[in-house]
């Protein structure tokens, strides 16, 4: 057996997330239906996260097991002809046994995108959150740099997250925005449910004045969700990119 490992981009908006569910259009059950297609082998796939019903991906790592002699070329072109339009493999590459794209993550960024005008974008409408409301940038900048370090995020989690521990490590938050568009960049070891999300949310209420940069400490150390601002729409989030380390990542040749 073989192990690979491939970068998935998708637009996430037409399916109920990555993870495989019965019943309800999936990226990973796409990919692994492809992958079938192809080998004629019921081949798992794991991917490093399980986003949300509607989140897209320009970075999603994945590996799979195949006894299959076809090239990492040959399948890279062979899945993109085989998988929707919605998603495609952005390379695949033979991978040393002992890498899971789950558990040899080190970090992931997520992007999350927020549209800032009276009038929504035509063409940005699936990909960023439409918030009407002026946003002021500077406020949401002094309240992210309180999210930085290692800290307890329970505030920022979904109320049905299952995870037993809720300390994670950011490394940044940055907010920039260009024109209308406001960017939210999250860079940490994990993430729980829905954190992203509550983050951009928490930081949109900060930049129309519904809540105060100072008090982001308070509300991160409160370790209750209620705390938090509005969960923003999945839409807007993007895992950008999954890191490993180098040595785990690539057969070496």
């Amino acid at each position: 057996m073989r192990r690979l490992r491939m970068i998935v981009e998708y637009d996430g908006t037409d399916y109920c997330g990555w993870q495989r569910q019965e019943g309800v259009p999936t990226i990973q059950a796409e990919v692994e239906a492809a992958l079938q297609r192809m080998t004629g082998e019921r081949s798992g796939v794991c991917g490093a996260g399980r986003t949300d019903s509607g989140v897209h991906s320009l970075g999603q790592t994945a590996h799979f097991d195949t006894a299959s002699a076809i090239s990492p070329h040959n399948f890279y072109l062979g899945l993109n002809t085989e998988l929707p339009r919605a998603i495609s493999i952005r390379s695949v590459e033979d991978s040393l046994p002992a890498f899971d794209a789950r558990r040899s993550a080190t970090g992931k960024l997520y992007r999350y995108s927020i549209w800032n005008d009276v009038v929504r974008a035509g063409l940005r409408d699936r990909y960023a959150w439409h918030v009407r409301e002026p946003l002021d940038v500077a406020r949401m900048i002094a309240a992210a740099a309180h999210l930085v370090g290692r800290h307890d995020f329970s505030a920022f989690r979904a109320t049905d997250c299952d995870r037993l521990t809720t300390v994670r490590t950011l490394h940044r938050v940055d907010v920039a925005r260009t024109g209308e568009l406001i960017t939210i960049e999250v860079v940490g070891d994990a993430f729980l449910k829905n954190m992203v999300r509550i983050i951009a949310g928490t930081l949109a209420h900060v930049g129309d004045g519904r809540i105060d940069p100072a008090t982001m400490p308070t509300i991160r150390d409160s370790r209750e969700r209620t705390q938090a601002g509005a969960t923003a729409a999945a839409k807007g989030l993007c895992l950008v990119r999954v890191e490993y380390p180098s040595a785990l990542s690539i057969l070496p040749a």
